[in-house]
């Protein structure tokens, strides 16, 4: 089909490629739009695995890769990683002249790439804005994105009431559940033998799976927090498996993966992965006792498969959650009495809020079915009273 409307998106974590995958395969498929991928962020640093390389044994082809990712995970250093966004954006966008852009969620990977289409006219289509998170300076990301974007694809109603409260127009929101869901539903899961030889780790009877990102509006927090939940870990004694995934590339996140390292190091029943891969980390969270930390993984992935969260502090806190998420301080009294209740709770009957599996589809019809983006670019701001 020629003239082809060319739909550009944008990847930065092994995260948010995974929550992409399969509307990355749709937008592939459909022979109205031309699928352009641009890959930033940890996807490109050895550090956090170049993950990359599994974007391409995938099958993508990867039109853009924009290097922004400085070795520093200072406030000083996060901000001019986001001034090489913007630069490395602007140049990319110039070259592909995608006629949407599509981010997703609230990092600040997807904040240069959103100003850099801003300001070169190109119209932003956000996925799962309207949640909130009041612990960390990704609500006030994710908040802008909504501002700056023209099409909104959030995880739930409670989201799409919030984001035509900001004054976007409501024909415009569309409420389409959460695209990890998506993956969860058409995935095969690994059998317990197959992740044992695949990671090189021992599974236990009963195991933990583990991410703790760092909570940035609670400056130097992260070290003091990581260290609580490693003495309510050890009060569990060795015969509970601790599966350990590294920080994002977040101030102090680094200080956490050091940590992680040397927690891990001579204990026969704990492992620190930098990145497990899409099936390999939901394969896991399947057979996992609980999902511990403060990763949206456990709100948003884990319900699906009946497996109960600890939801530590608050950098989630505010985001819509399931009957299986238990929230707690983050004090190791709190996080231990958190985990024996997750591990004493059945949550095999688990509704999760965010969705049904079909959010990619959706998104991909609306994109597609969309004649002309440009019309999108001139807003209206809706006061409350229109969009009821």
């Amino acid at each position: 089909m020629e003239n082809k409307q060319k739909i550009g998106v944008v990847t930065g974590t092994r995260a948010d490629y995974g929550l992409l995958y399969y509307l990355l395969r749709e937008l592939e498929a459909d022979d109205r739009l031309e699928l352009q991928l641009l890959v930033t962020g940890m996807h490109l640093s050895s550090e956090f695995g170049l993950t990359f390389r599994q974007i391409e044994e995938d099958g993508f082809r990867i039109d853009a890769k924009v290097e922004m990712l400085l070795s520093s995970d200072s406030p000083a250093g996060i901000a001019k990683s986001m001034g090489l966004g913007m630069i490395g954006f602007g140049d990319a966008l110039a070259m592909l002249k995608p006629d949407l852009l599509v981010v997703l969620g609230d990092r600040y990977e997807m904040f240069a790439a959103a100003q850099a289409a801003m300001v070169a006219g190109i119209p932003l289509a956000h996925i799962a804005g309207g949640d909130t998170t009041e612990g960390a300076y990704d609500e006030a990301i994710r908040h802008s994105l909504t501002k700056m974007a023209h099409l909104h694809f959030v995880t739930n109603e409670v989201a799409a009431k919030r984001v035509r409260q900001m004054g976007e127009n409501p024909a415009h929101v569309y409420n389409v559940g959460s695209p990890g869901i998506d993956y969860i539903k058409r995935m095969r899961l690994l059998t317990r033998r197959e992740i044992e030889e695949q990671i090189g780790f021992k599974l236990c009877s009963r195991n933990l799976l583990i991410t703790f990102h760092p909570v940035t509006l609670e400056a130097g927090s992260a070290v003091r927090q990581l260290d609580a939940l490693f003495e309510a870990c050890e009060r569990l004694g060795p015969d509970v498996g601790l599966i350990f995934t590294k920080a994002n590339a977040d101030n102090d996140g680094r200080k956490i993966n050091e940590a992680l390292e040397r927690f891990a190091q001579n204990r026969p029943n704990a492992a620190v992965y930098a990145s497990l891969g899409q099936q390999r980390y939901l394969s896991v969270m399947a057979i996992s006792s609980a999902v511990v930390g403060n990763s949206s993984s456990g709100l948003y992935e884990a319900p699906s498969f009946g497996v109960p969260t600890v939801n530590i502090g608050d950098r989630q806190r505010g985001r819509l959650a399931a009957a299986s998420v238990i929230s707690c301080l983050p004090e190791a009294d709190a996080i231990e009495r958190a985990i024996q209740e997750a591990l004493a709770r059945d949550c095999s009957d688990t509704i999760n809020p965010y969705g049904d599996g079909n959010a990619a589809p959706r998104i991909c019809r609306v994109i597609g079915d969309t004649v002309d983006y440009r019309t999108l670019l001139k807003k209206t701001f809706r006061d409350m009273e229109e969009t009821k």
